[in-house]
């Protein structure tokens, strides 16, 4: 799209929110957990058709406009999801084989997209740090490299198309950068502010206000989280939940491979993000790993067997700081439905089950019970991780890494985060716990040629209230995203809620906001704690240039008061060409 079209749009006024809807069509296909291209055929066994310091003690779900937040923004808002407490993100209600075979080398993932291109910069911009090419680690434990069946378009081309300017077109100044936001960034309501902004195609960055000053960045810890595993696990990554022989017992193991999105709904009640699930975006299903197990027990012979669980993948704590068993579950490789008590359960905070795991395994059992098998006795976790070479029974798989990561981002999804975060650990030789997968994105990261000063990782949901990111850091992520040496990270990109249409941003930008002309324009990741409210992402400006921003504030003002102004703050962003 080339620069005049975009800004002819823009200047009508009403156009916006077109432009932001023919991305929606044309570009992407929103639904269940994110964006993406045309769907590949689902796996085997899947369901078919401020500064760092405290925050709030509950998390970072944020920001679902705080739909039930606004009285309780003291108490954080969920990550994202937003407003009962800080465990996650805001939005779109969270939807919510073999023991792991070395990462293979495959091509990179279709979610690549080309980088959009840009003209030399401005001489009043500095440059970033270049990145280093993608990592070569193997990938362990459950993760397989299963690729689709079906070549997949690249998503959101023309979200990326957008970013290439006309022909003159050149860098927004820093001086015009100043000018454009002097006013909205002194709105009182955004507290403490920290702000980078940087031309996407390569990360140079244009304008900063505290961007080197590390903050709390709550749910946007996320994109650091996304960057590191994509980088380490090949996109087209599947997580198998296995059951297999057990030689010890003579019974039978049901093994957990890090995949928090299992469920035991049958296909027809699966939803994510609120929406039926497609055979891209599925949950691998229990009911049909019941029906392999029993099919292949039958065919021996066998009608009563004992069984175990083994949920050694991880190791470490099973509770978050901030858990609540609400915002997030316990951290367990084994679980079904992320460990809701409710599976069916849309709100942005269910109430989650004590035991994951041994939950999973009674639900399990009754499967195979309507299967003809019965269960002695009550499962227990296994004493011993299963044989590499025990005979699988049956096995499952997730959605590839890449659909996992969009979903996880599209609705700031806090037990898929972690679970990602534990999986870049195991691809990094790191334990799977919350230490080891903090020290994983750390020197991934660092691998990659992110400036890292500054940075402090607890988790990878961005729960901790001690987690500290740089604005400058979080534009440097998304630039890498963007690169063309980066292409198995478009997922990153892709993955960033919509303003005004999709994820934890689909209430946000609306006609009350005083930033509804940039609805459809920006794409970004929220984030919030108690006190803390952070938006990072890309915007396509009046030039049609896609600029990578990092917003990041801590303030008194109550949520629904600051997630506004600061979305004044990025609508101004995408209103002028800032020359």
């Amino acid at each position: 799209m080339r620069a005049g079209a975009v800004s002819g749009r823009r200047r009508g006024g009403t156009a916006a929110g077109l432009f932001g809807a023919s991305l929606l069509v044309a570009a992407t296909v929103l639904g269940a957990g994110g964006a993406f291209a045309l769907p590949s055929a689902p796996p085997s066994g899947s369901a078919s058709p401020g500064g760092p310091g405290t925050g709030g003690t509950r998390g970072d779900q944020d920001e679902s406009n705080g739909r039930r937040g606004g009285d309780r923004e003291n108490r954080g808002d969920k990550g994202d999801r937003g407003d009962r407490g800080d465990h996650g993100e805001e939005s779109g209600r969270p939807g919510s084989p073999g023991s792991g075979s070395a990462r293979p080398t495959t091509t990179p993932p279709s979610t690549a997209a080309s980088a959009p291109t840009s003209p030399s910069p401005s001489a009043s911009a500095s440059a970033s740090a270049s990145s280093s090419a993608s990592a070569s680690a193997s990938a362990s434990g459950s993760a397989s490299a299963k690729p689709s069946a079906v070549a997949r378009p690249a998503p959101a081309g023309a979200v990326l198309a957008a970013a290439e300017a006309g022909p003159g077109a050149g860098l927004p100044t820093a001086q015009g950068l100043q000018q454009a936001l002097a006013t909205v960034l002194t709105d009182q309501n955004l507290g403490t502010v920290g702000l980078a902004v940087a031309d996407a195609a390569d990360g140079q960055l244009l304008y900063g206000k505290g961007e080197n000053a590390a903050a709390t960045p709550a749910s946007t810890t996320k994109l650091a989280t996304s960057v590191a595993a994509l980088s380490l696990i090949p996109g087209d990554t599947r997580l198998a939940t296995r059951v297999v022989k057990n030689a010890a017992t003579g019974g039978i193991t049901l093994v957990g491979g890090g995949d928090p999105t299992l469920t035991a709904l049958p296909a027809d009640q699966v939803q994510v993000a609120g929406v039926p699930a497609d055979p891209d975006t599925a949950p691998a299903s229990l009911d049909a790993l019941a029906r392999q197990t029993a099919a292949a027990l039958k065919a021996a012979g066998t009608t009563t067997v004992a069984l175990d669980y083994d949920v050694t993948l991880y190791t470490g704590p099973l509770l978050h700081k901030n858990h609540d068993a609400e915002n997030i579950a316990a951290v367990t490789p084994l679980m079904v439905d992320e460990g809701k008590v409710d599976p069916k359960s849309l709100a942005d905070a269910p109430a989650r089950v004590t035991d994951p795991a041994g939950a999973a395994a009674e639900s399990f059992a009754n499967l195979l019970k309507a299967q003809g098998v019965t269960v002695q006795g009550k499962a227990k976790a296994a004493t011993a991780p299963a044989a590499a070479d025990a005979p699988v029974l049956g096995r499952v798989d997730s959605p590839t890494m890449a659909r996992l990561v969009e979903r996880m981002l599209t609705t700031s999804d806090n037990t898929l985060a972690e679970a990602i975060a534990r999986q870049a650990a195991i691809a990094a030789h790191q334990p799977a716990a919350f230490e080891g997968a903090a020290t994983a994105v750390t020197q991934e990261l660092t691998r990659l040629g992110v400036p890292m000063t500054g940075v402090v990782l607890n988790d990878g949901s961005g729960l901790h209230p001690g987690n500290a990111i740089p604005p400058a850091v979080l534009v440097k992520l998304l630039a890498l995203a963007a690169s063309a040496q980066h292409p198995t990270l478009r997922p990153v990109l892709t993955g960033l809620p919509i303003a005004g249409f999709t994820g934890t941003l689909g209430k946000r930008f609306g006609a009350g906001s005083g930033a509804a002309d940039a609805a459809g324009l920006v794409r970004a990741k929220t984030g919030s704690l108690s006190g803390v409210n952070t938006l990072a992402g890309t915007v396509v400006d009046a030039d049609g240039r896609q600029l990578a921003f990092a917003l990041m504030t801590r303030t008194g003002a109550p949520v629904d008061t600051a997630r506004a102004a600061m979305d004044r703050v990025v609508a101004r962003l995408a209103a002028c060409g800032c020359r």
